[in-house]
């Protein structure tokens, strides 16, 4: 059965401040997502679907298609503030599109598989790609979905505060929630979660949060499709609302529609989130390739 990486880079790159998507870090001039599709071919991955913006597309197109043509099969999306919204009023004003689960939506008709889903700007390590695709061959359905779980002190910046999905679980290691807190950061030994009323709330090292790397069997795409229009109904004429992919995983679950199993993985995140954040990832992928982890070409 074939499984498919759907890649999220349709991003506006707004607190980096350029296109990270395609910003080389490697030492052959790879981008973060070229490790991301090498780590999902060696896991088992056959296809990948890059949602881009279509203005963008002749620029990434020319990046990423002479890298992998021929070592896993290609495909993409267009992600736009027009798209399903069935014509409705839109506040003229806006111009980014409505999020991550929008831009799932966007993959509607393209993927009929299992699939699991990335940020193209992050870097998950082999670990997490291994389990994915073991988890979409064996236990993926309509009922069952999958999160790839971080530890909390991983996935911190030390350039500014980070946006993270924080998981709570039952015994059975089954998502109970997924709650999106939106500044979280170091405060000497302190993990801190700031909340919009400004209030203060410390967090736990132990704390596991998402990194938009989700599981799923294509009737997702059928429940965003659903719910953006209630979400639409709602927020077309807000100019910052957006349609996101933890919310969706977390409707799911709480409206009976199945569960999402959390997955651990060992592997280290990084990512770049500020400018700040790009010397360390470069010195990281650096350091995997010095100890043997990666190859100096990764498509030589």
């Amino acid at each position: 059965m074939q499984s498919t990486l759907v890649i999220l880079a349709a991003g506006m790159a707004s607190r980096y401040g350029s296109m990270k998507q395609t910003q080389s870090f490697g030492p052959s001039g790879e981008t973060i997502m070229e490790y991301s599709v090498y780590d999902a071919i060696a896991a088992g991955f056959e296809k990948v679907i890059f949602i881009i913006r279509e203005d963008f597309a002749e620029i990434f197109k020319g990046i990423v298609e002479p890298k992998l043509k021929g070592k896993i099969e290609i495909d993409y999306v267009y992600q736009q503030l027009s798209s399903f919204t069935d014509g409705k009023e839109i506040n003229p004003e806006r111009t980014k599109p409505w999020g991550t689960a929008h831009a799932v939506l966007c993959c509607k008709g393209k993927v009929k598989e299992p699939f699991a889903v990335i940020n193209a700007d992050d870097f998950y390590g082999k670990d997490s790609f291994r389990k994915a695709f073991d988890f979409l061959q064996t236990r993926c359905n309509e009922k069952t979905y999958a999160v790839i779980a971080y530890e909390l002190p991983n996935t911190l910046s030390e350039h500014g505060s980070v946006s993270r999905g924080v998981i709570s679980e039952n015994e059975q290691h089954q998502m109970e929630g997924i709650k999106e807190c939106l500044k979280i950061y170091k405060k000497d030994d302190a993990i801190i979660y700031e909340g919009e009323d400004s209030s203060l709330t410390e967090l736990s090292a132990s704390t596991k949060v998402s990194m938009n790397f989700f599981c799923y069997a294509p009737q997702f795409i059928d429940l965003c499709e659903e719910q953006f229009k209630v979400f639409l109904d709602n927020n077309a004429q807000n100019l910052k609302a957006e349609f996101l992919i933890p919310t969706m995983t977390d409707y799911f679950i709480k409206s009976g529609a199945g569960k999402v199993e959390v997955i651990p993985t060992s592997s280290k995140w990084f990512g770049v989130t500020y400018k700040e954040d790009a010397p360390v990832v470069a010195a990281s992928v650096k350091h995997l390739v010095e100890t043997g982890e990666y190859p100096e070409n990764l498509w030589k």
